[in-house]
């Protein structure tokens, strides 16, 4: 009998919904093809540290969204094609993600027609929103680590590192004034399991990746791209192990932002 060949899990979940605003976690995937995983020198727990664990779990209740779950060690989403699969351990955080320190041709070729394949998606999706509504906000769900020093070390300082990052880089930010900044108001207001969130604009991270720039080359004067990163205080950064009550939390924070974007937006 010969063996059962291996199927390949899905690249990513798209659901498509009614209104304004779409919802994406582009990072929240942990998936590596096969052929990926026996080129790979990095380790499962080594991947989980810079990946976006759990926060697909957090867009679910936004009607459009995509979650995807194929990691950021097979290609990067965020990053343009040039640079989407890691080449170099200073283009991933000090890590040699690949055996003999480099990843084969043709298989970084394969990983970037999937990332193409993203974006004609996301275009697919986006556009159908754009033919319906005259404006539209993409939420771009990301995290990131505060911990680096190990689970015992001191964590990132505050005044460096806020509970929600919002990044406005590649946005024309004035245009987009009237959505963002009540959005972000609103965050700040959020009751977040009884405390208020630290939320600033441009501070750990800026919001320069690929999405938010594809979103606004695309879609000028018509869609807008905010990219949030949570700071990982629902899990622990180096063992993975989620806090179920800020996770939940952390879907209501999302799903009421994206009521108040609708309502922004007149929709």
């Amino acid at each position: 009998m010969a063996p059962t060949q291996e199927i390949e899990k899905p690249w990513w979940t798209v659901r498509h919904g009614p209104g304004a605003v779409v919802a994406t976690a582009i990072h929240d995937g942990h998936d590596v093809r096969p052929e990926v995983a026996e080129a790979m020198a990095l380790d499962d727990a080594g991947r989980l540290r810079e990946e976006d664990p759990f926060t697909g779990q957090a867009v679910v209740d936004v009607p459009a969204h995509i979650i995807v779950h194929r990691s950021r060690f097979e290609f990067d989403l965020n990053r343009a094609a040039d640079s989407a699969v890691y080449e170099t351990a200073e283009q991933s955080w000090g890590l040699e993600v690949w055996h003999g320190g480099a990843c084969d041709r043709q298989l970084t070729e394969r990983s970037l027609a999937i990332h193409a394949e993203y974006y004609r998606s996301l275009a697919a999706l986006l556009d159908g929103v754009a033919a319906r509504h005259q404006r539209f906000l993409v939420i771009d769900v990301h995290s990131y680590n505060h911990r680096r020093d190990g689970p015992d070390g001191a964590p990132t300082p505050p005044d460096k590192a806020p509970d929600v990052n919002i990044g406005t880089f590649s946005m024309p930010r004035d245009e987009w004034a009237f959505l963002v900044d009540p959005l972000m108001q609103a965050m700040a207001e959020f009751d977040f399991n009884g405390r208020k969130l630290d939320v600033r604009e441009n501070i750990a991270f800026q919001g320069k990746g690929e999405q938010t720039r594809f979103i606004h080359e695309r879609y000028p004067g018509r869609g807008c791209a905010i990219a949030l990163e949570f700071k990982k205080f629902f899990m622990d950064e180096w063992s993975g192990e989620p806090d179920p009550a800020e996770l939940a939390a952390m879907r209501r924070f999302i799903t009421f932002i994206a009521h108040r974007a609708e309502e922004l937006l007149g929709e």
